[in-house]
C-alpha cells in the first residue's frame, strides 16, 4: 500500500497545540479535541523470555467529548502504517458517528511507527525489528482497550473498531482474533484477499489503469504511448535526453536508474487513483479536486508526451511548482511493496512487514495495464527480503491465521470497498452473511467514507455512511443486551 508522505507543517502545528486543525475537505462541523497520551505496551505478548517484562511507549489519541461517561460506546481506529495523527485528521466519519452514538474515540497507533517506536531509533536493527508482527500490533490494541476500560469504568461500553486499508485489514483480524472484546469491526478499503497471497498479480496495476481509462481512454493511451518512448530512449542509452525530458537532478547512467524512474512514474499514477476525493486533499500527498481527471487532462494537453507525462507525475511530487528537478531516488523508494513504501522510518516499518507477512506481489506487464513491464515474482520477493532484513517470507501465513476468505464463521463485519480504489477488487466485495456485509460505493475512492462529510461528496457515500451507521448502532443494541442478559 502507497505509504503517506506526512504533511510536516501540518503534523507539527497539531502536536504542538495538543489538538488538530482539519484538514481541508473535512467536516467543518466537527472538530474534535483530540488528547495524546502514551500508554506502557508490553513488548513481547507472546514470549515472556525474549524481553523479559521489557515495555514501550504506545501513542494514543483519545477524546470523551461526545462519550455518555460508563454508558456509550467505545470507537477504536486501529492504526495503521502511518503517525497516527494523519489517520485521525482524515477520518471524520469516526468523529460525527461518535456524536450521534455519544461514544469515546481513539486512535491506536501502530508499533513502529510514528512516534511508537518500541526501540527508538535502534527499532530497525536486526533482531528488534522481529517485534513488528501483526499479531503483535493487535494483542498492543487488545491490552490497551482492556486496560482503558478498566481506567476509565467502561467495562460494559461495547467497543467497535474501524479502520482503512492496512487498518480496515486489523480491524477484521481484530473482531476474528479478539470477538470477546470487540463488538463488530468496519473495515474500509482493506484487502485482505490480496495481501495474503490470494488473487492475480496484475490485478492491481490494471485497476490503477482502468481508473484513467474509464474517464476517457485516450488517457490510457496517452500514458502507455509516453511510457514507450521513454523506453526507446533508454534501450538508445540515450540518458541526457531522459534527464532532459523529466528535469531530473542527475543524468541517469545505467538500466538500474531507468528502472527507478519507472517505478517513481508509475507510483505517481498509483496516488492519484488511490486519493481520487471530489475536492482537495492534504493525505498522503496534497491532490487537487478530481486528480484523475486533472492527471488526464494534463495528459492530453497538446501532442508531446514526455512533456505531458513530466507535468502529470508533477501533480504528486512537485505539487507547489517549487522543486527545478526530481531527485528520483529522494522521492520514491524501491521496496518488497510494488506499490510504495513512502519516505522515513515509516517506510522501514512497511519494507519489514511486506517481506514477512503481507504479500503484495504485485506486477505491470504493459498489457493489461498502461506502465512497463516491471516484474514482482515470489523469487524477487524472497531475494530482496533475504538481503535487506534477512529473513525469508512465508507465503500463506496471513491466509493460514486470519482466514483468507473463508470468513463464513465470522460475524459483525462490514466490507465497504469504492469501485474508483485500486485495492477494491483486492478485498470482499460480496456479503458473506447477514452480519458479513459488503458495502460497495460506486463514485468512492480509497477509503472516502471514513472521511469527515463533505458538500462535494457523491451520494453513494453519503448513502454508505448512512448503512454504516445504522449497521454500527444495531451491534452496539445488541452488545448491551447480551451484558443485560448476563446480569440474569
Amino acid at each position: 500500500m502507497v505509504r503517506p508522505w506526512f504533511v510536516a507543517t501540518l503534523l507539527f502545528l497539531c502536536e504542538a497545540q495538543g489538538s488538530p486543525q482539519l484538514l481541508r475537505g473535512e467536516s467543518e462541523y466537527l472538530k474534535p479535541e483530540f488528547k495524546e497520551k502514551y500508554f506502557s505496551q508490553i513488548l513481547d505478548h507472546f514470549n515472556y523470555n525474549s524481553v523479559g517484562n521489557g515495555t514501550y511507549l504506545q501513542r494514543y489519541l483519545i477524546t470523551d467529548q461526545y462519550w455518555k461517561k460508563g454508558y456509550g460506546p467505545i470507537f477504536l481506529y486501529a492504526g495503521n502504517e502511518g503517525n497516527i495523527w494523519e489517520f485521525a485528521l482524515n477520518s471524520g466519519f469516526i468523529t460525527e458517528l461518535a456524536e450521534q452514538e455519544r461514544a469515546l474515540v481513539i486512535f491506536a497507533e501502530h508499533r513502529y511507527y510514528g512516534k511508537s517506536l518500541p526501540f527508538g531509533k535502534e527499532s530497525f536493527h536486526i533482531p528488534e525489528v522481529g517485534l513488528l508482527t501483526v499479531e503483535q500490533a493487535l494483542a498492543d490494541y487488545a491490552v490497551l482497550i482492556t486496560e482503558l476500560k478498566k481506567d476509565l469504568k467502561a467495562q460494559r461500553c461495547p467497543v467497535i473498531v474501524f479502520g482503512g486499508s492496512y487498518g480496515g485489514m486489523l480491524s477484521v483480524y481484530m473482531r476474528v482474533r479478539y470477538p470477546n472484546i470487540v463488538a463488530g469491526a468496519l473495515a474500509a478499503s482493506a484487502p485482505i484477499l490480496s495481501t495474503a497471497g490470494m488473487g492475480d498479480p496484475a490485478q492491481f496495476f490494471r485497476d490503477v489503469t482502468a481508473d484513467f481509462e474509464n474517464y476517457n481512454p485516450a488517457c490510457r493511451d496517452a500514458v502507455k504511448g509516453a511510457f514507450e518512448k521513454l523506453q526507446t530512449l533508454a534501450q538508445k542509452e540515450d540518458y541526457a535526453q531522459i534527464q532532459s525530458e523529466f528535469s531530473l537532478c542527475k543524468t541517469p547512467s545505467s538500466a538500474a536508474d531507468i528502472h527507478q524512474l519507472n517505478g517513481l512514474l508509475r507510483n505517481a499514477f498509483t496516488l492519484m487513483a488511490m486519493l481520487d476525493y471530489p475536492y482537495k486533499t492534504a493525505f498522503m500527498s496534497s491532490m487537487p479536486a478530481f486528480p484523475v481527471k486533472v492527471a488526464c487532462d494534463t495528459m492530453l494537453k497538446g501532442n508531446d508526451l514526455m512533456s505531458a507525462l513530466k507535468d502529470t507525475v508533477g501533480i504528486v511530487y512537485n505539487s507547489t511548482g517549487k522543486l527545478t528537478c526530481l531527485d528520483i531516488y529522494n522521492l520514491y523508494i524501491e521496496c518488497a511493496d510494488p506499490t510504495g513504501c513512502g519516505l522515513g522510518f515509516d517506510s522501514m516499518a512497511w519494507d519489514y512487514q511486506a517481506c514477512t507477512e503481507i504479500e503484495m506481489c504485485f506486477e505491470s506487464n504493459g498489457v493489461s495495464d498502461m506502465f512497463p513491464v516491471i516484474p514482482f515474482t515470489q523469487q524477487q520477493r524472497e531475494l530482496y527480503c533475504a538481503k535487506k532484513w534477512a529473513v525469508l517470507p512465508r507465503p500463506g501465513w496471513l491466509k493460514t491465521q486470519f482466514w483468507g476468505d473463508d470468513l463464513s464463521t465470522a460475524s459483525n463485519i462490514i466490507f465497504s470497498n469504492g469501485d474508483l480504489d485500486p485495492w477494491a477488487n483486492g478485498g470482499v466485495r460480496k456479503s458473506l452473511s447477514s452480519s458479513l456485509i459488503a458495502i460497495n460505493i460506486p463514485d468512492g475512492a480509497h477509503h472516502l467514507d471514513l472521511r469527515g462529510s463533505n458538500p462535494a461528496d457523491p451520494d453513494s457515500v453519503i448513502q454508505a455512511r448512512k448503512q454504516e451507521a445504522q449497521v454500527i448502532s444495531q451491534w452496539v443494541k445488541m452488545e448491551r443486551m447480551k451484558h443485560r442478559s448476563h446480569d440474569f
